[in-house]
């Protein structure tokens, strides 16, 4: 198999670099922002055709650097969209953080069969217009996010062909059981302890806020043709139930395994086979309890917050998707405090004018509009 990953010098990026040396799959095309130290030792590694950096400095200087191979370097958003599009791979994995994501996704539904989806905004910001060229293109849509992974493979079941509702499981993040007054001083480094998932920066911060379980009930609603209404959060701290899928009868289906992204990653390459993996096993012995609960709508307002703006549509999810963005910027830059994230994503959103049935420049400059708005307020 021959395969294309974006955003490979992230952290989905890196282990999807790790899958498909032990799957023995080629890797075709490879694209990253700007970590070239990463980003050449993959390049070495996997001799990819191409290459591309979305920083054109960052691009220059690996070029230089990898003079001495056969892989083509291009940079600049445009050198991105190229290695998206690179002809002649089975899958892409779309791994890329942020907006970014975006115009590659679409530019790579028009090259492959198969697109492996890490990349929420995405989804996110411009569900219909995504899911209606993957229609159009028949271009299967396998997700990489544990939850979703984990929804897809339960509704496979014969019995599951029809589902009352959609369960996502979250970990509750460093903070959970903390209310408002105790979170005022929290800093990035607490923030950044999640107690189950080793992530990127900017998504762990949307975990502990919830925002990041807020976006991936946008995402179940375009993936499995939901309502919010229709899809259930809870908390489950020991994250080895991914998600579930409640029947009609009440019967409930569900898909556990250990927390490693690996196994969403090898099974949307796989698929619809199931290969042997090196991950680990479970052991249910020394799991010993697995407990659920409600999240805190009080003091986490973003999950419920996203959920209405997902009900207003237009360009309001980019809107929320980019205020956000900015404020997760701002606070791990020490500019603001952890409670002023919500804060400001709501307040930037729900001044935004909203524009029904966008084109995709209109959601792009929606989200960097509401960027401009969060920097403008936090001054």
């Amino acid at each position: 198999m021959k395969i294309t990953i974006l955003g490979s010098t992230g952290s989905i990026g890196r282990q999807a670099v790790d899958v498909a040396l032990f799957m023995g799959y080629e890797v075709e095309a490879l694209a990253f922002s700007k970590d070239i130290k990463t980003g050449e030792a993959q390049v070495r590694l996997l001799k990819p055709q191409i290459c591309a950096v979305y920083d054109e400095e960052a691009g220059k200087e690996l070029a230089r650097r990898v003079a001495d191979t056969d892989t083509k370097v291009v940079y600049g958003e445009e050198g991105v969209l190229e290695a998206a599009s690179h002809k002649g791979v089975d899958v892409v994995i779309n791994a890329i953080v942020g907006m970014a994501g975006l115009r590659p996704t679409l530019c790579a539904l028009e090259h492959v069969k198969r697109l492996a989806l890490a990349n929420k905004e995405t989804l996110v910001c411009a569900g219909q217009i995504v899911m209606k060229k993957i229609k159009e293109k028949g271009v299967e849509l396998l997700p990489v996010d544990s939850e979703h992974s984990a929804i897809y493979r339960c509704l496979l079941s014969d019995h599951a062909r029809g589902y009352k509702k959609l369960i996502l499981t979250a970990s509750g993040g460093p903070f959970y059981s903390k209310k408002a007054e105790e979170l005022k001083d929290k800093g990035v480094k607490e923030t950044l302890a999640h107690p189950t998932w080793q992530m990127g920066a900017k998504i762990t911060v949307d975990s502990a806020t919830l925002m990041n379980k807020g976006f991936e009930v946008i995402e179940a609603c375009h993936i499995f043709d939901a309502d919010p209404d229709d899809v259930e959060v809870v908390v489950h701290r020991q994250s080895i139930v991914h998600s579930m899928v409640e029947l009609h009868d009440g019967a409930v289906i569900a898909q556990l395994s250990v927390p490693d992204m690996r196994e969403c990653i090898q099974y949307a390459l796989t698929y619809p086979a199931v290969k042997p993996s090196k991950l680990e096993r479970l052991d249910f012995c020394k799991i010993g309890t697995l407990t659920f609960s409600e999240y805190d709508k009080e003091t986490f307002p973003l999950l419920d917050f996203a959920c209405e703006c997902y009900k207003k549509g237009g360009v309001i999810p980019s809107v929320l998707n980019g205020a956000n963005e900015e404020a997760v910027a701002a606070f791990l830059q020490g500019r603001i405090k952890f409670l002023e994230i919500a804060e400001t994503v709501m307040k930037v959103t729900r001044e935004f004018e909203n524009v029904s049935d966008p084109t995709v420049d209109e959601i792009i400059s929606a989200g960097l509009e509401a960027r401009a708005r969060v920097r403008a307020l936090l001054g």
